[in-house]
């Protein structure tokens, strides 16, 4: 049994630890026979009537530290290690690939989050983090883009380093400008074509705008994707008219224009229609919904996958603790603790 398993600890030599079971064998043994005599007596019958010698406070102390040492040493050696998993799980649910735009007009404050007012992007991330923890046995992946596409995350499990990164997606994730969207269905596209297990695979486009960068025509890779069993489903992100956008004066102030982004209702359908899904248009957080509220009825499929995560040895710290507190033991014991010699 792990005592380290609440704390997420696993051991790469845990059959070590069984080696812990001599640090009180070695306690009972040194007090049983002690240490060798500094004072020799002719006869110990005057000290009988003393009654049983008390236990030196210093030299308790001394041995404590000396354990301590040792089972931090042979913990060391089982070699702690945390966060590591590598494991054979069994998933039932779809391949799912998120195509995210970040362009910046994504930063337009048209959309409101808990009553206050936010950016688009904010309520797209706020939203898909929702729609992530809701569905934890299907693979989901990450591609953002603008003038072209980022992979934030391929198709995984391991849903919270998924939101990890997407907590960290921003409007500068890409450098360049524009909304390439043919590119990023491409993208996304390629990463569901990678494995062929799940029967259901689906494709979520989310913008604001309009193909106006790139040379890979949208529809186009909408039928590509389409040819290999993948599901394109589109949400045209962003109410209709001006919009407060958010800009720098002369002096560096944050000041609020009122700016029109062009959406392509038109375009974004077709894409669904190829894609054999279904276009909505979010105007608020509750259109966004409306989407995973459909995808949920997708046919599911099992298939077996290995998990894996990232893990940090703590083998440092176990041997550095044990070796500090040794050499604290030897120097007190060669000091202020030293014996009559």
């Amino acid at each position: 049994m792990n005592p380290f398993a609440d704390f997420g600890i696993t051991f790469a030599n845990p059959w070590l630890l069984a080696l812990l079971l001599l640090i009180p064998v070695l306690a009972f043994l040194r007090g049983q026979f002690g240490g060798s005599a500094t004072v020799v007596f002719s006869t110990t019958h005057v000290l009988r009537s003393l009654g049983r010698e008390a236990l030196n406070r210093s030299g308790n102390f001394l041995n404590s530290l000396l354990y301590l040492a040792l089972a931090c040493l042979i913990v060391a050696l089982a070699r702690p290690q945390k966060g590591k998993t590598l494991s054979t799980v069994e998933a039932s649910g779809i391949d799912i690939m998120l195509v995210l735009d970040v362009s910046d007009s994504m930063l337009a404050e048209d959309f409101h989050i808990g009553g206050r007012r936010a950016n688009r992007l904010d309520v797209v991330k706020n939203v898909t983090e929702e729609f992530i923890a809701k569905r934890p046995n299907d693979r989901i992946g990450i591609v953002a883009f603008s003038g072209r596409p980022y992979l934030v995350s391929p198709l995984t499990l391991d849903h919270n380093w998924l939101i990890a990164n997407l907590d960290r997606v921003t409007t500068d994730t890409v450098s360049e400008e524009g909304t390439a969207i043919g590119t990023a269905i491409a993208s996304g596209a390629n990463r569901l074509r990678g494995d062929t297990a799940a029967k259901s695979r689906v494709l979520i486009l989310l913008t604001d705008g309009d193909n106006n960068v790139g040379s890979v025509d949208p529809n186009t890779t909408a039928e590509a994707a389409r040819a290999t069993g993948i599901k394109i489903y589109t949400v045209g992100v962003g109410t209709k008219g001006d919009v407060p956008f958010p800009a720098k004066d002369a002096f560096g102030q944050t000041v609020y224009i009122r700016h029109r982004f062009p959406l392509n209702d038109a375009a974004l359908q077709k894409i669904a229609e190829i894609g054999n899904g279904q276009y909505y248009r979010a105007m608020d957080t509750q259109s966004l919904g409306a989407i995973y509220d459909q995808i949920d009825k997708l046919e599911k499929t099992t298939f077996e996958m290995k998990k894996y995560s990232q893990y940090r040895d703590l083998f440092p710290w176990f041997a550095g603790a044990g070796v500090a507190l040794l050499v604290l033991q030897i120097a007190l014991s060669q000091t202020i603790w030293r014996k009559l010699p």
